[in-house]
């Protein structure tokens, strides 16, 4: 950039000189009068303006300086400052002047030719939606001025981009034509030739005794030789990130000692046009180690401590790469280094500096020399951005408050918190570290947030079970309960007290489906602790498929689940204040009318089921809830019911029995064929009076943990660690299994959203849903399991993670079974799948996604002849895998 404004300066300073020689030429009717040997001083007459197409004469008399009845002296420095006045504002291909004098008056022309503008330009060679920002990067809009040295920029830009993107053979051209329809204007037509990329063949290195080819090869992060299979790195060559690369490669070196390796030369063969060769000559030079590391102005912290810290012995292999991640890890903002460690306990102006002292023969002294400064305290923390989010409800999750210590772990969990809130947008919450002031020992600290949309809405409509099946969902994430009667409030509805209103409507000629939650995060508003309401209500009605496709419903004949729910969770200070603890109590009501389930031998009558569920959490995933790449999210729940049957007289045992008495003689009668409608339906009404005995009030317990671990593997790439595992369990095995809250594993896991019988759907890609679910060996009905466990491994990469939408890819390993009791319980024996995904978020609607999956093992439906599940497709809508 430099050069091409010297090249400009110097073409200016020549065209000045030539039009003024030029005008010195042109006054040979003043040369017959007088002599130019000394100059002379007239009184301008007047000046005239020729030659414009598009300005204003005016407006260039103006801008000259030149005023009628003005001295102006001949020869002189007025006439070539206004020559180096028009030339520099690069609107002109011409500046002459002319003149003709008249006793002691000059009169002046300044004859102008006007630069072209640009009225339309065309692109070839690039997709239509890069155009707008290549035209926004070379300013190529209309009305630009066009000149020599906006094409030739233009030329060298673009070939550049593409350059560095690795298409070394890129080619511009541009060509301008006059265009009719406009006055001095001109179109111009830029032709882009990308070619191909160009990858790498061969990496070959020339010196290297100490250490093989392939480890610093495999030091070149960026660049890589073209290898058949690898499709996580490709080996385009790009010039920016080999010269990145070569860090690296001096890097691994000083991580195996070698101090004084050098890279001596290195070149790029061409083998052809798509194909090239790097030869990378190195110096190796001598392997060292760590001598004495003494510590030099520490008065906080004690050496032992910042030995700690620094983890490097005397005698260790010299590496200077862990010497500096030590010292200040900069790839992690809460690295375990020293610098962190003065940063966290207020020292935000210590400076850590590693010295060395003497490096005699193989071994390295240094000198570790801190200054630690004066401790800092917070002056003022603000805040801004939260348009819509009170005030107070952005506070209360900051972890830095004026007058504390500065601390950066703080603020680093400040990030996390806030990005977790769900109101702002993960990516954008910036810290910003205000009046610095190392002698008063103060800072301020300001965040600045960009809202993001904090309610969803859920509007669907389809086909399926015999019918039309409608959805409306409305959640509201950012909801202020208190505006609630405060009509200035609604936008559309009152918003920014961080609390949480969802209404859920689903509704089909078979079912109806009406839940309502509300939670508070900060009940009270002194402390964090969450408050949850819900309240549901499922209708199943008998449907009968026939022939022809209709379906026939008797709403008379129905299966009711009435369900309200008291939550609330803490957040606790051990071990850590990462950790939630939640209490809860819910109450169930199951009511059937003529209706079988299968799992009941009763049609008609209540079940209830009142239960108390525990449960301890940590979660430090983050920094945004949709896409984690780092921490880990672990919950473990206990649900407990009240063992009715310990305090019943009844002889729960003599129920079952009976019941298994009545079943085996209803299935010999089928099996022999014999009559008797009145044996056969007092024995059914026997049946199911048993069974209302036995499950009047539900008795279990249900044990559940779910861990998720996230981690950064290079770049955007996150890596993501699933572990489950469910049982319920009995108190007492003579009132039987528990029918409800069972397990259903496989498929896409969408049931979640409609529990007709409590029934928890597990997620596993790669098989049809619930075939992966045990089964009733006599009637051949999936029942639901009672233990389950389940493991998945996912390679994430993000494709944008803006506010209005956040896109991510992903490939899946999945495994994981269900099964009827503890006995038959093996976590070996599991159902694998593998497969590909892509999940987009949207503010307003939440997660959308689809899966295909390839599932390798046959599933447990008895109907299934064996083989492979094969390729299934999933759709995700509302959840977060």
């Amino acid at each position: 950039m430099n050069n091409l404004t010297s090249v400009n300066r110097a073409r200016l300073a020549l065209r000045s000189l030539t039009a003024l020689f030029a005008f010195l030429l042109t006054l040979p009717a003043l040369a017959q009068e007088v002599s130019f040997e000394e100059p002379k001083t007239y009184i301008l007459g007047g000046l005239t303006v020729t030659g414009l197409q598009s300005y204003n004469e005016q407006t260039v008399k103006t801008y000259t300086g030149l005023i009628e009845g003005q001295p102006i002296t001949v020869p002189g420095d007025q006439i070539s400052e206004v020559i180096k006045k028009l030339w520099g504002l690069d609107l002109f291909t011409d500046v002459s002047f002319y003149y003709q004098i008249e006793g002691d008056r000059i009169f002046l022309e300044l004859a102008i030719s006007e630069r072209p503008s640009l009225n339309n330009v065309t692109f070839y060679g690039i997709p239509k939606r890069k155009i707008q920002e290549i035209v926004d990067d070379t300013d190529l809009k209309k009305g630009k001025k066009i000149t020599q040295s906006l094409i030739a920029n233009s030329e060298n830009y673009l070939e550049n981009k593409y350059r560095k993107q690795g298409f070394l053979n890129a080619q511009v051209t541009i060509a301008t034509s006059a265009d009719t329809s406009g006055t001095n204007s001109q179109n111009m037509v830029v032709n882009i030739k990308k070619g191909d990329r160009v990858k790498v063949k061969n990496i070959i290195f020339n010196g290297n005794e100490k250490l093989k080819g392939s480890a610093l090869r495999g030091a070149l992060k960026n660049t890589k030789e073209r290898r058949p299979g690898r499709f996580w790195k490709k080996s385009k060559f790009i010039e920016a990130d080999y010269e990145e690369d070569l860090k690296s490669l001096i890097d691994k070196y000083a991580e195996n000692g070698y101090r004084d390796a050098r890279v001596l030369s290195d070149s790029v063969a061409r083998r052809n046009d798509k194909r090239i060769d790097i030869y990378i000559d190195v110096e190796e030079g001598n392997r060292y180690y760590f001598g004495d590391i003494d510590y030099v102005g520490n008065t906080v912290y004690t050496d032992r401590q910042l030995n700690q810290v620094l983890g490097i012995k005397k005698g260790d292999t010299y590496n200077g790469v862990l010497l500096r991640k030590r010292i200040a890890d900069d790839s992690k903002p809460d690295g375990q280094d020293i610098t962190n460690l003065y940063q966290n306990n207020g020292y935000l102006f210590s400076t850590i500096n590693p010295v060395e002292v003497s490096a005699e023969n193989d071994t390295i002294d240094f000198e570790i020399r801190i200054i630690e400064g004066k401790e800092t305290f917070l002056n003022k923390v603000t805040v801004k951005g939260n348009n819509k989010t009170n005030d107070h409800v952005v506070f209360r999750e900051i972890r830095t408050k004026p007058g504390q210590k500065y601390s950066k772990d703080d603020i680093i969990r400040t990030i996390r918190e806030l990005g977790q809130l769900g109101f702002f947008d993960p990516e954008q919450v910036r810290p910003d570290i205000q009046n610095p002031n190392p002698n008063e020992g103060t800072v301020d600290l300001g965040f600045d947030l960009v809202e993001s949309g904090a309610s969803q809405i859920e509007l669907q409509g389809g086909y399926g079970g015999g019918g039309f099946i409608g959805t409306l969902g409305l959640s509201f994430n950012n909801f202020s309960i208190q505006n609630l009667f405060n009509k200035e409030a609604y936008q559309p509805v009152p918003m920014g007290d961080g609390q949480t209103f969802a209404l859920r409507l689903q509704a089909s000629r078979t079912f109806r489906v009406y839940s309502l939650n509300f939670s508070e995060p900060w009940l009270g508003g002194r402390k964090p602790v969450r408050f949850n309401m819900s309240l549901s209500r499922t209708q199943q009605f008998r449907a009968t498929f026939g022939q022809n496709g209709r379906v026939d419903v008797d709403k008379d004949q129905q299966f009711s689940i009435t369900g309200i729910s008291l939550g609330l969770a803490k957040r606790v200070q051990w071990p850590d204040d990462l950790f939630v603890l939640s209490h809860s109590l819910s109450y169930q009501l199951y009511d059937f009318r003529n209706y079988r389930t299968g799992l009941f031998n009763f049609g008609n009558g209540t079940s209830n089921a009142l239960a108390y569920t525990i449960g301890i959490a940590r979660n430090s995933s983050g920094p945004s809830p949709i896409f984690p790449i780092s921490g880990s999210n672990i919950a473990l729940t206990a649900k407990f019911t009240p063992p009715y049957s310990l305090f019943s007289d009844k002889d729960f045992a003599a129920l079952q029995d009976e019941s298994a008495d009545i079943i085996a003689e209803q299935r010999e009668r089928a099996q022999l064929g014999l009559g008797g409608e009145e044996r056969d339906e007092f024995l059914q009404n026997r049946l199911e009076e048993l069974d209302q005995e036995r499950f009047r009030w539900l008795e279990f317990y249900k044990i559940k943990f779910k861990a998720d671990w996230y981690n950064r593997i290079v770049g955007k790439l996150v890596f993501r660690f699933n572990s489950e595992f469910g049982f319920l369990g009995s108190y007492n095995p003579d009132v039987g299994r528990v029918p409800f809250e069972r397990f259903f594993v496989g498929g896409d896991g969408l049931g979640r959203n409609f529990t007709l019988d409590g029934r928890e759907v597990i997620q596993l890609r790669g098989y049809e849903n619930n075939s992966l679910t045990p089964v009733d060996p006599l009637t051949g009905q999936v029942e639901g399991g009672l233990i389950y466990n389940k493991f998945s491994l996912e390679l994430r990469y993000p494709l944008t993670l803006k506010p209005s939408a956040s896109i991510y890819m992903l490939t899946f390993l999945e495994a994981g079974n269900a099964f009827n009791n503890f006995q038959e319980f093996n976590p070996f024996q599991l159902r694998r799948s593998a497969g590909v995904g892509l999940r987009i978020f949207m503010p307003a609607f939440g997660l959308l996604g689809i899966d295909f999956g390839y599932g390798f093992d046959d599933d447990l439906r008895p109907d299934n002849t064996p083989g492979p599940s094969g390729w299934q497709t999933h759709f995700v809508i509302g959840q977060q895998f």
